[in-house]
């Protein structure tokens, strides 16, 4: 009797709370704006410390350099403020609103991607970019894109203005999980992890308005070069 009243108090009391998402690994750092390297778009940082997306399009990664053979993971705690006012297709012509993870970001035309787009469709797509050679913009542009196909993917709902939601990659060898609000919403192999790009990891965002926390591993070696403007990915 004792044990059962003991639940319906903890019912009670927790009644009308909401459910807590999961707290963030203690390996990742929180980043900060002066720890980021942006190269395309606005990133404003606001006086609690989080970070925040206006513009149509924003590309950033964790200043420094990295380990080679390193596994690597980072999230991003972000509330949908809503489209942004401007609006900016992708390559393809394609409209579409998304928030998203890079990895091993060595440049512009190497990188991979974990994208939770939120229109027009609500899924977690995971591409590399690969072009050898290449590490501008104006070398690649939207060249050199491979859709990796999930081995197990769930699908997701839509997300809605001002909802809250968590976006988690993490690589371990050429394993990636991505995990939607701690759900694993895409789990794969990436192939060959000797040809993964080597750099730090940072996010991407397109058509969408965004506060966000962004933790991420954070490099042990100071950034190499200069923090260089770029049209995009």
């Amino acid at each position: 009797m004792a044990r059962h009243a003991s639940a319906i108090a903890a019912l009670i009391i927790c009644g009308p709370c909401e459910v807590a998402q999961p707290a963030p690994a203690s390996s990742l750092d929180r980043i900060d704006r002066k720890s980021l390297c942006v190269t395309n778009g606005a990133i404003t940082e606001r006086p609690n410390g989080q970070l925040a997306i206006d513009t149509p399009s924003s590309r950033a990664v964790v200043g420094g350099a990295v380990d080679k053979a390193a596994d690597q993971a980072a999230e991003i705690r972000f509330r949908y403020v809503g489209p942004s006012q401007a609006t900016k297709p992708l390559a393809s012509g394609e409209l579409r609103r998304q928030i998203g993870i890079k990895l091993r970001a060595q440049d512009t035309c190497n990188l991979i991607y974990a994208m939770w787009h939120i229109e027009p469709d609500a899924v977690v797509a995971v591409s590399i970019k690969r072009n050898v050679g290449m590490n501008t913009h104006e070398q690649c542009g939207a060249r050199g894109y491979i859709n990796i196909k999930a081995q197990k993917r769930i699908d997701l709902p839509p997300i809605r203005p001002g909802e809250t939601h968590a976006l988690r990659a993490e690589l371990h060898g050429n394993m990636l999980t991505v995990t939607a609000d701690g759900k694993p919403a895409w789990q794969g192999g990436l192939g060959n992890a000797t040809q993964f790009p080597v750099g730090p990891p940072g996010f991407r965002t397109d058509n969408a308005r965004f506060e966000f926390d962004y933790y991420a591993d954070r490099p042990a070696k100071p950034a190499e070069g200069r923090c260089v403007m770029s049209e995009g990915d």
